[in-house]
C-alpha cells in the first residue's frame, strides 16, 4: 500500500484530497500547509510519496520539493500538484528534482500509482 503525505495551503483541498486518496486505497500520514511542517513530518514519517502543491501561499513549492529531495533520510517521491494546468509551469516543473506532476483535478490513486510505474517504480505503481 502506498502512504503519503498532503502538503497544500487550503484546508478544502487536503479534506478533499485525503478522503479521495484514502477511498482509493492509500493511506495519508498527514496533511501540512507549510514548508517546515513538510519538512519535518516527512523526516518523521518517511512516506512513499509527498505530494506538494506549487503554489503554498507565500512559499514555493519547487523550493520544497528541492529540500525534500536534498533531506538525505527522506527517500520518497515528491510529486508536485496544481490547480493550473502543467503546460503554465513546464520549464520549472522540468527543472525540479520532483518525480513527476499532477493536476489537482486529475488526483486520484490510479493517478499516482501510474506516475510513479512511469518513473520506474514496479514497487510502488
Amino acid at each position: 500500500m502506498v502512504n503519503c503525505l498532503i502538503v497544500d495551503d487550503s484546508p478544502r483541498f487536503l479534506d478533499a484530497a485525503r478522503n479521495l486518496l484514502e477511498r482509493e486505497g492509500m493511506t495519508v500520514l498527514d496533511m501540512v500547509s507549510t514548508s517546515a511542517e513538510a519538512l519535518q513530518r516527512a523526516e518523521e514519517l518517511r512516506p512513499d510519496v509527498t505530494l506538494v502543491d506549487i503554489e503554498l501561499g507565500d512559499e514555493s513549492g519547487f523550493e520544497l520539493a528541492g529540500r525534500l529531495r536534498e533531506v538525505d533520510r527522506h527517500q520518497g517521491w515528491v510529486i508536485l500538484i496544481s490547480t493550473h494546468a502543467e503546460d503554465d509551469y513546464a520549464e520549472l516543473i522540468a527543472a525540479s528534482p520532483a518525480s513527476g506532476f499532477l493536476p489537482k483535478a486529475s488526483l486520484s490513486a490510479t493517478a499516482i500509482r501510474r506516475l510513479l510505474r512511469d518513473c520506474g517504480d514496479t514497487d510502488l505503481g
